[in-house]
């Protein structure tokens, strides 16, 4: 399996996960302003929900690549715990991509909440996540 990370970020929370499962599943985690060079089994893709949304950079970064992009497991850091999938899903139809039922989310430091999050045991979790999809 090929495997790819990528991932926007205003804060770094969501980049601490995705060197996290970059780790594991042994590739290098990039912004989404890097391109795919060649077609990947699996994408990670991780970013959070801004304005009750995904950042356009995300969706541009999908409409670009969609050609080399076998399915997309999302992951996400969130001052709220929300995933960004019902507001990414149509758009992964639209480009005819599949998208996992299967994610990680977790809470992320926002202002003064959540603070030290993610912290060492959602890193952890999401190497465990990246792991168990690898089975």
């Amino acid at each position: 399996m090929k495997y790819a990370v990528r991932y926007f970020t205003q804060s770094g929370n969501t980049e601490k996960i995705a060197n996290a499962i970059a780790e594991t599943v042994q590739v290098k985690a990039d912004p989404v302003n890097v391109d795919l060079k060649e077609k990947v089994d699996t994408l990670f893709l991780g970013s959070s929900l801004y304005k009750f949304t995904y950042e356009p950079a995300v969706g541009a970064f999908l409409k670009r690549n969609a050609d080399r992009i076998g399915q997309v497991v999302l992951f996400g850091t969130s001052a709220s715990g929300k995933s960004t999938s019902p507001k990414l899903k149509p758009l992964l139809q639209e480009l005819k991509i599949p998208l996992s039922e299967m994610e990680f989310v977790c809470l992320g430091k926002f202002l003064f909440a959540h603070k030290g999050r993610p912290n060492e045991a959602d890193v952890q979790a999401a190497k465990a996540f990246a792991k168990s999809l690898m089975q």
